[in-house]
Order: structure tokens, then sequence, then C-alpha cells
């Protein structure tokens, strides 16, 4: 999906009015799509029903929050909106519906005075979900005023409470949950700097006709996963399917204290929809292996097979055999290969042998790994991530999953694609063993490399948010990304 500047926005609004669809009605449909996003994160934090506190603006982004403000109250949300501007200062489409907000009997405050926003700040609020709506991507400098202190108000109950905020965080200034952009995604909220800001992102079609977008330039070099554009990558299967019908997966990895990485990542690799799964392990940790993952083909000698897909590295250790097999694979396989950890670390003086691959090749490195497979520091590798990846891309001829924070994908020729799915309880032990696993199975399907890793990605990171908002970031470990894989599949496919 495209990335756009507030710039093309505004024009792509001002297209989608002149020709016949009113602004009120754009603001309508953005308000309901953000009440939905409200409703799932509240469901999925099991929060239904709780208090949320809408902060508004007086401009679009406070029009926004009144429409949404009014649907939950409707449907019988306790629900509270908070002005932080004279109601004089409403004006346009958004006064529309603020005045019908006000109909409806929403309860709401105006605090339009920096006394007023010290004393909600010493007073404590209830409300469990918060929504950011004070500023747009229109707005200009730092926030002054009374804006300010609402700003800062939200940000300082980002520590108790999740926050929602309304096409970008205002003024990059608010720690977001959830940012709930119209239309299209903005190019600010893919921005290194501003990932820590936005939370997970989802995307309101506010009904702009699909012309206007095709027209709109947006970032030539960078593209934002959404789940429309991976729907078509799994069309419905067909009732006569197989299990040879869904590719095979030969995953290669582990040895001694480091058994759960392959068994992790086979695991996974059946929940990504591939029809068979063999994994080759050292026979030290058959035992181990074999019984924890009963879906999967477990072997201690290289086992023969028609694979469609090859999995290798992790927990494999970082010893001259393991270079030696990943080697001779980059050599001889005539199927893809996606390497992970170990398989790839072992590569630093030897990164030649993935240029000359025989096949196609996915390298899914964290920014340690990526770091020690070019010689660098690892903060030069986060200091431009977008550079990095392009240039690994570039120069080994394969596709690049860079991950952490902002997840990259790069392959050559194509713009880098970026995901914002995830949060930092994926930050632990076995979350990139699942991820390559995913990503395997994509691949043994039949789905192009590039497609699957964003694919794969995004699914990584949607079965993660699930698993949090399930079970607390704090206390995630890389087994709940696996069995909520299913659950972030439904988003992209009713089957």
């Amino acid at each position: 999906m495209k990335l756009i500047t507030p710039e093309e926005m505004r024009e792509l609004d001002r297209r989608t009015i002149e020709s016949g669809i009113p602004g009120e009605e754009l603001m309508f449909t953005a308000g309901e799509g953000l009440a939905d996003a409200i409703r799932t994160l509240a469901s999925n934090h099991q929060l239904t029903d709780s208090p949320v506190l809408f902060v508004a603006g007086a401009g679009n982004n406070g029009g926004d929050a009144f429409v949404a403000a009014c649907c939950l109250h409707e449907d019988g949300w306790p629900v509270e909106c908070w002005l932080a501007a004279p109601e004089s200062k409403i004006k346009g489409d958004a006064l529309i519906h603020f005045k019908k907000m006000k109909k409806a009997g929403v309860p709401f405050e105006v605090l339009d005075t920096s006394e007023h926003w010290t004393y909600v700040a010493e007073s404590g609020i209830d409300a469990e979900i918060i929504v950011d709506g004070l500023l747009g991507t229109g707005a200009a400098g730092d926030p002054r005023g009374v804006i300010a202190d609402a700003v800062q108000f939200i940000d300082a109950q980002a520590d108790r409470a999740l926050v929602v905020a309304i096409d970008i965080p205002s003024a990059m200034a608010i720690r977001a949950d959830l940012t709930v952009t119209m239309g299209l995604p903005k190019i600010g909220l893919a921005e290194p700097e501003n990932i820590d800001m936005v939370g997970q992102v989802e995307v309101v079609d506010i009904g702009i006709p699909p012309a206007f977008i095709d027209e709109a330039v947006g970032d030539a070099d960078l593209e934002f996963i959404h789940p429309s554009d991976l729907s078509p990558l799994f069309p419905r299967r067909p009732r006569d399917a197989h299990k040879g019908a869904f590719g095979h997966v030969l995953c290669i990895g582990g040895s001694k204290g480091y058994s759960g990485a392959i068994a992790m990542a086979s695991r996974a690799a059946t929940r990504s929809g591939a029809g068979l799964v063999s994994a080759f392990v050292p026979e030290a940790i058959h035992a181990l292996v074999a019984p924890a993952i009963p879906e999967v083909m477990v072997h201690s000698s290289m086992p023969e097979g028609k694979w469609t897909a090859i999995m290798a590295g992790c927990g494999m250790g970082r010893s001259a055999t393991t270079r030696e097999q990943v080697l001779h694979l980059l050599e001889d396989s005539a199927v893809p290969v996606v390497l992970d950890a170990d398989a790839i670390t072992v590569l630093a003086d030897h990164v030649d042998s993935i240029k000359s691959a025989k096949c196609p090749v996915v390298l899914t490195p964290h920014p340690g790994e990526f770091a020690a497979l070019f010689g660098l520091k690892v903060d030069d590798v986060q200091e431009d991530r977008f550079g990095m990846a392009r240039m690994a891309a570039d120069k080994l001829g394969a596709t690049i999953v860079l991950k952490g924070a902002g997840t990259l994908v790069a392959t050559p020729g194509q713009p880098i694609a970026i995901n914002l799915t995830g949060n930092p309880g994926m930050a632990a032990g076995g979350s990139g063993d699942v991820l390559a696993g995913i990503i395997a199975g994509l691949v043994a399907q039949g789905i192009a490399p590039f497609e699957a890793a964003c694919a794969g990605v995004w699914l990584h990171g949607r079965a993660g948010d699930l698993a949090a908002a399930e079970k607390a970031q704090a206390s995630l470990i890389a087994t709940d990304l696996i069995e909520k894989i299913p659950d972030a599949f439904r988003d992209i496919s009713c089957r």
C-alpha cells in the first residue's frame, strides 16, 4: 500500500469531495472506522464496555473523534469527550458532527485553559482507552498553549491506559498504542524516529475512488504492508486439495542446548499453511525435538524428499560444520532457501556465496546478525535501516528481512516494504525462529520470496499483537505467537 504525504492526502480529499462525496460524509466514514478500530482494540484487550475518553481539538481530527464518540455512545459504551478549544473555534464538517454528538447526549466538557488540564492531571481519570484527536497532519510546529497541555496530559496517561491516535499522534509527541490513519498511511508514520510513537497502524477506507489513489505518487521507494495487499496471496483452497498441494518445508537446525529453536520454527511452518514439514536435527537432540512437534517428521540424518523450500539456521550454532552445511545448501539447492540466525552469522566471510546461489535466498537477520554479516557496528545499521536493507538486497541479490521495530523487507528492483505490526513483548527468545518458520512455510506454498516475507512479517507481528493483548506484553513468549498465527490469518482470509 502506498505511503503518501499530508499534501497528497489533502489533494485526495479535495478531489473526492469534488467528485460528489461531501466532506461531511467522508468524516462520518472516518469516524465510523475509528469506532470500529476502538471496538476491536477493546475486545482484544478484554476491555469491552470500558470507559473511553476522547480528547479533541477544533479541527478535522476532532471531527473524526466526535463521530466515533457518538457511534460508541449509541452502542451503550461509557464515553466522554473533552474539547481542548472553545466551541466557537469548531468550523465546517467538524462543527456539523459536533452538534450531532451533543444532540445524541454524549457527555462533553470544554477544557480550554491550562488550569483545566492541570486540574484533570492531578485528579486522575477512569478511562482505560484515550483517543487523541487533537492535531492532524496539517499542524505545523510544536503544539502551543492549551493544545500543548492536552498533548502532555495524554502522553502522561499512556503509562496506564491504551492510547489511540487519529491519523497520526499529535505532533508526534504522544505514545500511541494504535494509530488509525484515514484513507492511506502517511509517510511520517514509517520514519524511524516515529516508530515508538505510532504503535500499531490501521488504515480506514473512507471512500476515496481507487482511480484517485492509483494516480497518487506516494513514496516510490517505500511501501506499507497492509492485509489488503496480502489477501490475494491466499486464494480459496480447492475442496479436493491434499497435503502435497501446499508444499513441503525442510527445517534444518538445532544443537545441544538449542533444541527449542528448531522446534518452534518447524511448528510455525506448520501453522503457516504448509502441507508437510520435516526437520533435520542432530542425533543428540532428536529425542527432545520429535515429541515437541508431533505434526513434523523429525530426522537425525539428512532425509530425502521433494522439498519446495528449505529453512536453516535456528539454533544450529556457529561452528565450522554449520558453515559447511549452509555453503553446501546455497551451492546445491534448487528450491528457495530461508536463512536465519546462525546460518547468517557464519557467512560473514562468505557473502559471495549468497549472491552466487542457484536458488532464491531470503535472509532474516536482526540488527546484530546483519552487522556481523557485513562487518559493521549495530549502531551503524540502526542509524540507516532503510539504506542498509537496500544495500544488502542489491549486494546479495536476495530478499532481506531486517527485523526490529518497523521490520523492513527489501529485494532488488522493488520498493522496500515496512511492517508496523508487532510490539515490544516480542523481544523475547525464539520470536525470530517463529518468523523464519512462517516465511519458509509461505515460500513452500509457492508464494514468491518477497511477497512471502512481507506476509510473514505481517502475520508474525499481528500474532504478537493478539497474544500481547490477551496475555500482556511483559509475559509474552515465542510459543504464544505460534498459537495466535491462525487468528492473524483471519485478518487476511475468511477461511
